[in-house]
């Protein structure tokens, strides 16, 4: 004889209830990164409102607010989601390309895996730093979340560059600033507009020329 138990059945159903509830949360969430990242890229940081973001997702202006913040808020987090390339930011140990990174021992492979999650980062946020970089002058919170950004990426191309050292296989005379600074010029979204964009570019020469590049600065003779 099976016997129904209240408690047990009330469970299941919060627990569902709260599945569904967070799916739910999670697709407002990204139909309103959807709509912001258009309008931001049609229309530029200052002409965009938070009314129109809310319209054009079809989603209430309360709802955005308290979803994803006031505007600054917003576009911070449409940067982190197209560096890490999913709706949240990652720090960058657990990023799948850092790990394929530290695993592999030749200097040369860790530079092409490199290469190859950077084209794909860039394809994202190279479009959205063209609007960070026409508003950064005009607000104080953009400007500031760009320093933040670029000195995050000094951080991570450090330590990234004592990962290439490790390997021994760097060119004599290069010091770990000297191999971080180089990375860290060339992997900006400066770098790769100038050649994608106003050079015309695709974003796979761009790869295979970065890493030819870094092959030919870094790494020593064999």
């Amino acid at each position: 004889m099976n016997i129904k138990v209240k408690g047990q059945r009330n469970r299941q159903t919060r627990s569902y209830d709260a599945s569904g509830r967070q799916k739910q949360a999670l697709s407002t969430r990204r139909s309103i990164l959807d709509a912001a990242l258009r309008l931001f890229l049609k229309r530029g940081y200052g002409a965009t409102t938070m009314p129109q973001i809310a319209r054009s997702a079809g989603i209430a202006l309360d709802t955005v607010y308290a979803s994803v913040g006031k505007k600054p808020k917003l576009f911070r987090l449409l940067v982190e989601t197209a560096i890490s390339g999913v709706d949240a930011a990652v720090p960058a140990e657990e990023r799948e390309y850092v790990r394929a990174i530290r695993a592999e021992r030749d200097t040369v492979a860790k530079l092409r895996i490199y290469c190859s999650a950077l084209r794909e980062i860039q394809q994202r946020l190279a479009p959205v730093f063209r609007v960070l970089r026409a508003a950064a002058p005009m607000d104080r919170e953009l400007a500031r979340l760009w320093k933040e950004i670029s000195q995050r990426r000094a951080r991570n191309m450090r330590l990234f560059a004592e990962d290439l050292a490790a390997t021994g296989q760097l060119r004599p005379g290069l010091t770990i600033e000297d191999v971080a600074d180089t990375i860290w010029s060339m992997n900006s979204p400066e770098f790769y507009l100038l050649l994608v964009e106003e050079r015309g570019w695709t974003a796979r020469r761009f790869e295979a020329w970065l890493a030819d590049a870094w092959t030919r600065l870094l790494v020593r003779e064999q």
